[in-house]
């Protein structure tokens, strides 16, 4: 069902025509889905279902409740029964969250539950401690505070990254002036993301039936520390060895293996093993072969996890964002999910001849989950990227050292909302200014040490729950003015301001209310010029919004018609056409070359996936996709910036062609097994309508060298051609020149140097154009 909202499409679905029809055969709620459902090894009418109860927001994750609990099927889904009960052994109630379950045989089962219930509180260990820690402020009186030792509270701020100017003294003083109290150290640790990750919840538990799920056991004494923290809704993967049915495996955060049935346990993943595990298959035929999916890709170990082997030969890469900077050859920039921030050249070559030499052309610059890059035009080593919730820092690629940017504070101050992907932006008119994103906009004159807030709350003031809301997503300045800014939040708000952050006016009313704003961007060919893209993916709404204003965001026009309904990441404008614009969905890439009155479909050469940004590198004419799970496209774009209208209105159009330079190798290689080298040469034009087209390499002017017919699409074509002779045209030339043309070792005879034509010609239509071998 949907994954945000109420629905009663959750629930167990039968088919017995292969997918043509379903029934529904299990149904809970509308607020409880169906996570995992296992079977016998051998008899597949033995079911066990796990159901979960959540809710989703934007702004909060509940990922557990009543509706949790096992269900169990003796005759093959068509009827249940739920089986986790007050009386069984398995845990009850509102703190059950996300079940795992697997088989060993019909009476072996085994289940994984992500327990939400929280701990019981280790007095003896909180009165023993001995550091300061966060709760003990939350009901400090200032007498108390005042009577702390100076060493002591001075390493709980510096352990905690208080601000320097935040020390025992002066931190004193501010509590005995009454700026300040004791709470409010506490607070300012806090925000909606400690309420997910500081929770103290039981976690991870395995338990086993040994009658088929009718009765239940913890297998395990204490707690699974280290393994599911306060997420376990991530995970949820438990797997038994099908030769012993006390070798289980568990998928957390790390990879935990057990030869006991679940007492004890032990970390197999190694360091070649990324964290975050989600799938693993165990081969039924070769104990200790092991199939291991995680957040870095796949993993194979035939030593039962004492040692692995990464099988990433497919790219599939999650990129939230990417840019390019303005080297010769240009590099691209990325922030992957969980996988940190990578940077390589766009000429690097697709292939495994890395591990043969150990250079990868790509190199990982940071950690964590890799978020926006932005680049010092002036100096590339100056890198400004972070992870997430506003974790920032500035790089220097070349002195290998960084330098953390994020925005602080105030002691006292309610703590700024960072988005999980935090904006970033430097300024086009100076390289120094750095603007970052929390739910108020800030900047830096001087790279990001020290920060000046230059707005108030831009959003609806954020939510009460565990996950930041309320926050902003998008940051644009226009080109032709300094200080004019647009910005965009996860709660429906884009504000304008003209004068640096010095005012701000809201200019997203007319448009629908509470959708996140994926993109803002202030034209590169208007002043007045913006747009701007809405998401509403976390509504379960997944219609396309995008809009135009010339009016510096006070009137908008929509321009999504003939967008498929699909939720829009980003949208993005060429800098040479005014016209030409591209938007990145979850179904894929789309182009307009009317700005936004129609769209037509981009997406030759990329997968069906989700693009969740676009960068145009504006020397190289390139326009670098970056996609959420097959990694990083790019296109050349330098013919498609040409349809203007002049084009457009044509019938036909034949763009220019480089010249080529000739080599006597062509053909021909200089070994016997590689492959010859082969010249090329892609000649593009456009047909306003599909038609059929005849194309001629004419020598001279005057000599058919080669011709072949074909038939043309609409928009944009191109034909290949090997800069050979056909046999008509080789004997053509033969017949008006004397002189010597050798077969190359490819069996093709291929043009020599001179001056060439090309006409393409179709119905009432010719154009030509001309290129030459030198």
């Amino acid at each position: 069902g949907h994954l945000y909202s109420p629905n009663s499409e959750r629930g167990i679905y039968k088919t017995v025509d292969g997918g043509k029809s379903w029934r529904k055969t299990l149904f809970i709620d509308d607020q409880t889905g169906i996570i995992d459902v296992a079977h016998a090894p051998n008899n597949f009418k033995l079911l066990i279902a796990s159901a979960w109860e959540k809710d989703r927001k934007a702004w909060n994750f509940s990922g557990n409740g009543e509706g949790s609990g096992l269900y169990k099927s003796t005759d093959g889904g068509d009827s249940w029964t739920r089986i986790s009960t007050n009386q069984n052994g398995f845990p009850t109630g509102s703190g059950v969250g996300r079940i795992g379950l697997d088989f060993f045989n019909e009476n072996i089962v085994y289940a994984v539950l992500d327990n939400q219930y929280r701990r019981d509180k280790d007095s003896k260990k909180d009165k023993d401690h001995k550091e300061l820690q966060k709760e003990d402020f939350k009901t400090m009186s200032q007498k108390e505070f005042l009577k702390l030792e100076n060493n002591k509270l001075n390493a709980f701020l510096k352990n905690n990254g208080f601000q320097e100017k935040y020390r025992a003294e002066n931190v004193k003083q501010m509590v005995r002036s009454g700026v300040v109290k004791p709470e409010d150290l506490a607070k300012y640790l806090e925000d909606a993301n400690s309420l997910l990750f500081d929770t103290p919840v039981i976690g991870a538990e395995v338990y086993r039936s040994n009658d088929g799920g009718q009765t239940w056991s913890k297998q395990h004494k204490g707690y699974l520390n280290d393994l599911y923290y306060s997420y376990g809704y991530y995970f949820a993967q438990i797997r038994v060895d099908r030769n012993d049915p006390n070798k289980i495996y568990i998928a957390g955060v790390p990879l935990l293996k057990s030869e006991d049935g679940g007492a004890n346990f032990e970390s197999i993943s190694k360091e070649n093993v990324h964290a975050d595990h989600h799938a693993l298959w165990i081969n039924p035929a070769k104990p200790g072969h092991l199939i291991n999916g995680n957040d870095g890709g796949l993993n194979i170990s035939y030593d039962d996890g004492a040692s692995w082997t990464k099988n990433n030969s497919t790219s599939v890469g999650q990129f939230y964002a990417i840019n390019v900077d303005n080297q010769n050859p240009y590099n691209i920039y990325g922030g992957l999910q969980d996988n940190g921030v990578w940077m390589g050249p766009h000429t690097a070559t697709m292939d495994n001849h890395w591990l043969q030499t150990g250079h990868n052309p790509w190199k990982s610059i940071l950690g964590g989950d890799g978020m926006q890059v932005q680049i010092d035009n002036r100096n590339p080593d100056v890198v400004y990227t972070g992870f997430q919730f506003g974790n920032y820092y500035r790089l220097d690629l070349g002195k290998r050292n960084r330098t953390g940017i994020q925005p602080k504070h105030e002691l006292g101050e309610t703590p700024f909302r960072f988005n999980w992907q935090t904006p970033i932006l430097l300024s086009p008119h100076n390289q120094d200014i750095l603007y970052m994103g929390s739910n108020k906009l800030h900047r830096s004159l001087n790279q990001g040490d020290r920060w000046e807030t230059i707005s108030p709350d831009l959003t609806q003031g954020g939510k009460k729950g565990n996950v930041a809301f309320g926050t902003l997503t998008t940051i644009s300045e226009s080109p032709f003015k300094f200080g004019l800014l647009y910005v965009g939040s996860d709660d429906g708000q884009i504000h304008m301001s003209k004068d640096g952050g010095g005012n701000w006016t809201e200019v997203s009313t007319s448009l629908p209310s509470d959708l996140w704003v994926s993109r803002v961007i202030a034209s590169k060919h208007k002043i007045g010029r913006v747009y701007a893209s809405l998401n509403g993916y976390r509504w379960d709404d997944f219609s396309p919004y995008v809009y135009m204003s010339e009016d510096f965001g006070n009137t908008w026009n929509s321009i999504s018609e003939g967008l498929p309904l699909s939720p829009v990441n980003v949208i993005a404008e060429d800098p040479e056409n005014e016209h030409l614009l591209f938007v990145g969905t979850d179904d894929g890439l789309y182009a307009s070359l009317d700005q936004g009155t129609s769209w037509n479909w981009f997406q030759q050469g990329i997968p069906y996936v989700a693009v969740h940004d676009l960068v145009v590198q504006p020397e190289a004419k390139h326009l670098v996709a970056g996609t959420h799970g097959r990694s990083i496209y790019r296109a050349d774009i330098s013919h498609v910036q040409k349809l203007k209208a002049e084009v457009l209105e044509s019938p036909l159009v034949v763009f220019e062609l480089d010249n080529v330079s000739y080599s006597k190798n062509w053909g021909s290689s200089n070994r016997r097994w590689r492959k010859p080298q082969t010249p090329g040469l892609d000649i593009v034009f456009y047909s306003s309508e599909a038609n059929s087209y005849t194309a001629k390499i004419k020598y001279r002017d005057d000599i058919v060298v080669s011709e072949v017919a074909l038939v043309a699409d609409q928009g944009i074509n191109t034909l290949s051609y090997d800069l050979a002779f056909s046999k008509e045209g080789k004997s053509e030339f033969l017949k008006k020149n004397k002189r010597e043309l050798k077969t190359a070792k490819d069996g093709k005879t291929y043009l020599p140097k001179g001056k060439y034509t090309v006409e393409i010609t179709g119905g009432r239509n010719a154009e030509k154009v001309s290129f030459e071998i030198e």
